[in-house]
């Protein structure tokens, strides 16, 4: 597990709460003791923490506790390397939701209405696709490019649906057939393009360059449309075509920067912040 520290500001009023990122789950996981002593101004976060690992159990049932991982963090006091319990961020906010305190209580209120807006969405998801646009048009991107990324998404969802039609059901699977394509044309597995990029959970899409977005669709096009005449089955033929479809995303990037003399790959993000620079957790 390539864990690596991240120390978070302005998180939780402007105090600091640390996490570290796992680049494998694409998560992050805080820590507790830092959470409960902003939301409570408890002195002894660590006691107030395992009393409530008591109160959940006990009273509610929750096995909270169980989710937590102990990983080395950097101590706030004296800078040293610690085990402390973490939580993922589904874990952070389940443990926010038991804390009795009135700095929760904005936390508590804004899930409720994330819940909400997911309900809502299930009876008319015409909203997901409005709250979509708004987000990438206060992200600054053109009506052009929301509507290329809109068509992206459409052949995407194809190629899934031709995959599925050949067994594909399990998520690893999907992600296996998809490193295929990038790995053909771009020299790179999805997670190492983000990292070449510096994201995390953003999505990789988003933050490329227009030609990098063309050929990821060219790439994806190409291997559904061969998938569609070949019927490929099970998990190696898929691999097959899809290594097939990211050779032609490839000879089109070799021809671009032939002319352009210019790599067509771009570390660039678009993103308007940027990551701390990160340390092992070992």
């Amino acid at each position: 597990m390539n864990n690596k520290l991240e120390t978070l500001t302005n998180l939780f009023e402007g105090k600091e709460i640390r996490s570290i990122w796992n680049s494998e789950e694409e998560e992050y996981y805080f820590s507790v003791v830092d959470v409960i002593e902003v939301l409570t101004n408890s002195s002894n976060p660590r006691n107030y923490w395992n009393m409530l690992k008591i109160r959940l159990k006990n009273e509610e049932g929750s096995e909270l506790y169980t989710n937590c991982v102990q990983l080395k963090m950097k101590s706030l006091k004296d800078g040293k390397m610690y085990k402390t319990d973490t939580l993922d961020t589904a874990g952070i906010f389940r443990l926010i939701e038991s804390i009795p305190s009135k700095k929760a209580e904005p936390f508590k209120v804004w899930l409720a209405n994330l819940g909400k807006e997911r309900v809502d969405e299930v009876f008319d998801p015409e909203i997901a696709i409005n709250r979509a646009l708004e987000y990438y048009r206060k992200r600054g991107y053109t009506e052009e490019w929301i509507e290329k990324r809109l068509k992206g998404i459409q052949h995407r969802k194809k190629l899934t649906d031709i995959w599925k039609e050949g067994g594909i059901t399990k998520d690893y699977e999907f992600g296996i057939l998809t490193n295929e394509i990038y790995q053909s044309w771009s020299g790179m597995k999805a997670q190492q393009y983000k990292e070449f990029k510096n994201i995390r959970k953003e999505n990789l899409r988003d933050n490329m360059t227009d030609i990098e977005v063309a050929l990821a669709d060219l790439g994806e096009i190409t291997t559904r449309d061969i998938a569609a005449n070949e019927h490929p089955k099970g998990l190696e033929e898929n691999i097959k075509i899809a290594k097939l479809g990211g050779t032609v995303a490839k000879d089109a990037r070799n021809s671009y920067e032939k002319v352009t003399k210019k790599s067509a790959l771009s570390n660039n993000n678009n993103l308007d912040y940027k990551y701390i620079k990160s340390i092992e957790n070992k």
